[in-house]
Parts: structure tokens; C-alpha cells; sequence
């Protein structure tokens, strides 16, 4: 598919990329979101909390947010006002322990989880209510949301998705994330992470522990200690290796809009699937110069995002 950049100009002063990435997460809110939750049981016997923004529409967006996200999100919550505006029910939903409560298993959620979003669209489907189901997902969820659809095989009720800020190539993700210049986004997540890691300490009691955390210092480090062996990997190469997108990508069938800024500070080189979308034609990939990591802030009368109304042309085939 063609690649293309479909001009994004960011408003003045805000095109430096931790600029676009910081404001939105301090300064963004939505109002008129009211989510109706459903809390639904995943066959290893824990559970899953589902927000739904319903009108009775016969097509559905099912949206997947980004690592220590939550629906509660303002990029999630201004996707579900954007798609519920042009004839769409939204199902935005939370990773294991990321909807205001622990878990019940080990086991978290990762870049690779394809087999709870997996459950989260079958449910949607065995509803028989909707026509059409379109995945959204930014950064860990575009990810997951592409690895989903190029790895596994489809629901057949899938017939778009849109992605934004994907980190399809984790190693080279991670070290740029570890750069000196990304400290702070750093030590958030990791602080963010923490906070998991002890809330659970408190559900299961000496099947984890943090001692010694404060010499992580990176997502190396953390994912070997923790994500790697909680959930089945050799240790964090190996996680990478297996859930990075980017592979899978000339395994997509169904039409798929990625759309990564050119100065988002998560993402290297490597993280423009180029080639990969060039040789695919259910694949268009686009890369603005500036948006930052989810953020392609606009300041208009109905408080878009340039990236919702994106997704709402791909969604309604205006794009």
C-alpha cells in the first residue's frame, strides 16, 4: 500500500515531540464519555474488565490502550467520543490488574497478550449485535493489536484496525527508551510498574516480591526479572523477539492503518515498518513528521485529536 505522511501540522509550539507526548497526558480531559463496565471471566479463571460506550449501533470499535494505560485514559476516551460521533458502539478494555483492581493470577499482561484480546472480541461477537468490529489500539496496543491480526487468525466479524505509535520492534524500542534523554518516561513506567508488583505482593503473597527493585532501572532488567519468566519466555530477548509486530505484518489481511510520528522519542528507526507495508496492500502505513508518542494534538470546535479523526475516515472509508 502506499505510505504516506497525510500532512499533519501541529499547532504552534506544540511540534516538538515530548511536547506533543507530555500535554495531552496532564492537560487533556473528555467529558460526555459514560462507560457501562462488564467484568468477564478468562478461562485460566480470572477476569477481564470491559467499558462499553453504547448507542445501538451495529458496528463496533474495540479499543486496546497502551502499557500502564487504562480505559480511563484521555487518548481512549477521546477515541470512544470520536467513534461514537460517527456511528460506532466503543468497547474499550483493561489488561489484567490495569482496570483499579489486582488480578487474581501471576500472570499480567504484555505486548504479546493476544489470546485475552482474542477473548474480548469473540465475547463482543457472541453477542450477535454488531455487523462489524474495527480494532483500535495505541502503542503496547497497536502492537498487540497487530501482532493479533498478523499471528493469529482473525475473527472473521475484524474488517479494519488502526493503530498509532506502535513500538513494533521491541528491542530497538527499549533502547531507545533507555536513552538518557527518555529518563523521565522511564522512571515513570517503572514507578507505575512497581506499584503492580506490590499490589500484588498483597493477592499472593511470596510468589513475587520486590526486593531489590530499585536497581531496575530499565525494562532489561524488569522483563527478565519479571515479564519473561511469569509468562513463559527465556528472559527478555526472547519476549521481544516473539511479541515484537513488525514480522507478522506481511501476514495482515485485513485493512490496517498504522500511523507512527516521525519524532515520537519511544520509537527508532526500525520502528517504521517501511518495507514491511510497502509489500502489503492491506497495510498503510503513515508517518507524519510530528505527533509525538499518542499525542497529534489539535485544538478545534469538537476537541479532536488530528489522530481520532484519522481513525474515523480509515473507519468509514473516507481515508
Amino acid at each position: 500500500m502506499p505510505l504516506t505522511d497525510n500532512i499533519y501540522k501541529p499547532p504552534l509550539l506544540f511540534g516538538n515531540g515530548h511536547i506533543q507526548t507530555i500535554f495531552p497526558m496532564i492537560f487533556r480531559k473528555i467529558a460526555l464519555v459514560c462507560y457501562k463496565r462488564e467484568r468477564i471471566s478468562t478461562p485460566d479463571n480470572d477476569f477481564l474488565d470491559l467499558d462499553w460506550s453504547t448507542a445501538g449501533n451495529k458496528r463496533l470499535a474495540i479499543i486496546s490502550h497502551g502499557l500502564e494505560g487504562s480505559t480511563q485514559r484521555a487518548y481512549v476516551r477521546g477515541m470512544v467520543k470520536a467513534v461514537n460521533d460517527n456511528g460506532w458502539d466503543a468497547l474499550a478494555w483493561n489488561y489484567r490488574s490495569c482496570s483499579g483492581e489486582p488480578n487474581l493470577k501471576l500472570r499480567s499482561y504484555h505486548n504479546g497478550v493476544t489470546d485475552d484480546l482474542s477473548l474480548v472480541i469473540n465475547h463482543a461477537g457472541q453477542k450477535g449485535l454488531y455487523k462489524e468490529i474495527t480494532l483500535l489500539g495505541f502503542s503496547l496496543g497497536g502492537n498487540l493489536t497487530l501482532l493479533y491480526l498478523g499471528r493469529e487468525k482473525p475473527d472473521p466479524l475484524i474488517k479494519k484496525a488502526v493503530v498509532f505509535s506502535v513500538p513494533c520492534d521491541l528491542k530497538a524500542s527499549v533502547k531507545t527508551l533507555s536513552k538518557p534523554v527518555n529518563r523521565l518516561y522511564m522512571k515513570r513506567f517503572l514507578l507505575m510498574l512497581h506499584r503492580k508488583i506490590k499490589d500484588k505482593m498483597q493477592v499472593m503473597p511470596g510468589m513475587i516480591d520486590d526486593k531489590g527493585y530499585d536497581k531496575i532501572k530499565d525494562f532489561k532488567a524488569f522483563d527478565d526479572r519479571y515479564t519473561a519468566p511469569i509468562h513463559g519466555f527465556k528472559d527478555a530477548y526472547d519476549y521481544w523477539e516473539k511479541c515484537s509486530s513488525k514480522p507478522f505484518i506481511p501476514d495482515i489481511h485485513v485493512p490496517t492503518l498504522i500511523i507512527n510520528a516521525l519524532n515520537d522519542p519511544f520509537l527508532p528507526e526500525s520502528c517504521f515498518p517501511v518495507k514491511e507495508a510497502a509489500t502489503n496492500r492491506h497495510v498503510t502505513l503513515c508517518m507524519p513528521g510530528s505527533g509525538g508518542h499518542v499525542g497529534f494534538i489539535s485544538f478545534n470546535k469538537k476537541k479532536l485529536y488530528w489522530s481520532e479523526k484519522q481513525a474515523v475516515k480509515f473507519l468509514n472509508n473516507q481515508y
